[in-house]
């Protein structure tokens, strides 16, 4: 049994995959204006709590409020369902199959047997796609995967109840209702979204947006003296793999937020956010070379000398080109 449901590689696995439900229902949504219009940038910084042994960083919302703040904006129904029984979730993945429909999921990659070893590590908010069962094999699409692949049910079963944090609990989900796209009102869809991103990233919290950035950085310069320079390059690791592997927060997600305010303002004819949107994609820039620097540091290939205090201040830069830059985007909306 296999739907008739097209696969679509995307930078980001959850506005991938909501991107590839959407088209399959006909709505022709691209990944940056379901990732814009799901207020997908912000960053928080959570020092008390660790996540693989370094201290929790995010470059995201929660896993889920993407898609949802998106199809609030637009009047779009998403039915979700999470499971205490691994027979009951797989019992409905099952049916939704025979229903004809495409059902996102919830997984852990460190158990992905498609996954490279670089990339698998207990991280249980990522995305994807279920389109048919052959053989007792699923069918996925993993927007984050150059092509399809295959999992057995037993497979599927573990990533589907990962333990730890962000636990799935067998999280599926797909769209019940989406209105005619005439009937969108896109000014205000993305006037809503733009602002729920600005407002995030200048929130006055410490640990959020452009002043957790300022808190990282600040603490990028200590981690060398208060935790062991083996330490402080494991948490630069950590850091790099969050922001440019897994969670592609840095400059991929300035990348596709920078293609979005494109999109945006060509259809709702505002030509700052085509303005703006070059001004995003130079800070894209900045945060892979950002990215590029931390990794000369744990790797040991670094030449320059007081790199940490070096890094600190790139992190703090960026931090002020975001402000400056989130203020003149809420200004234009």
């Amino acid at each position: 049994m296999q739907l008739n449901f097209t696969h679509h590689q995307s930078a980001h696995c959850e506005s991938g995959v909501a991107s590839n439900l959407l088209k399959d229902k006909g709505l022709n949504l691209s990944e940056p204006m379901v990732f814009g219009l799901g207020s997908g940038v912000f960053y928080v910084y959570l020092p008390f709590l660790k996540v693989s042994n370094a201290p929790g960083l995010s470059y995201r919302p929660m896993p889920g409020w993407i898609f949802s703040r998106m199809a609030k904006r637009l009047g779009i129904k998403i039915k979700r369902l999470k499971f205490a029984s691994p027979e009951r979730a797989q019992r409905q993945l099952d049916e939704n199959l025979k229903n004809g429909i495409p059902t996102g999921l919830q997984v852990g990659v460190y158990h992905l047997p498609y996954f490279p070893d670089d990339y698998r590590f207990h991280f249980n908010a990522h995305n994807l796609v279920i389109y048919g069962k052959d053989a007792g094999s699923y069918l996925v699409s993993d927007p984050t995967m150059e092509g399809v692949h295959r999992l057995s049910e037993k497979e599927l079963e573990k990533v589907r109840f990962a333990k730890g944090v962000l636990a799935p609990k067998g999280h599926l989900y797909y769209p019940v209702f989406l209105p005619r796209e005439a009937d969108i009102d896109w000014p205000k869809a993305i006037r809503k979204a733009i602002l729920k991103t600005c407002n995030d990233m200048l929130a006055p919290v410490p640990i959020v947006g452009v002043r957790g950035m300022r808190m990282v950085a600040r603490a990028i310069a200590k981690w060398p003296q208060k935790v062991g320079v083996p330490k402080a390059n494991y948490y630069l690791a950590q850091m790099v793999r969050m922001q440019e592997e897994i969670g592609t927060g840095g400059g991929g997600f300035r990348y596709i937020y920078s293609a979005f305010l494109q999109e945006a303002g060509r259809k709702i004819n505002n030509p700052i956010l085509l303005e703006l949107s070059e001004e995003m994609t130079k800070i894209g820039d900045l945060w892979r070379d950002f990215a590029v620097n931390a990794s000369r540091v744990y790797k040991k290939r670094s030449q320059q000398s007081d790199v940490y205090n070096s890094l600190s201040a790139a992190l703090l830069q960026l931090a002020d080109l975001e402000e400056a830059f989130f203020k003149k985007l809420k200004k234009a909306v």
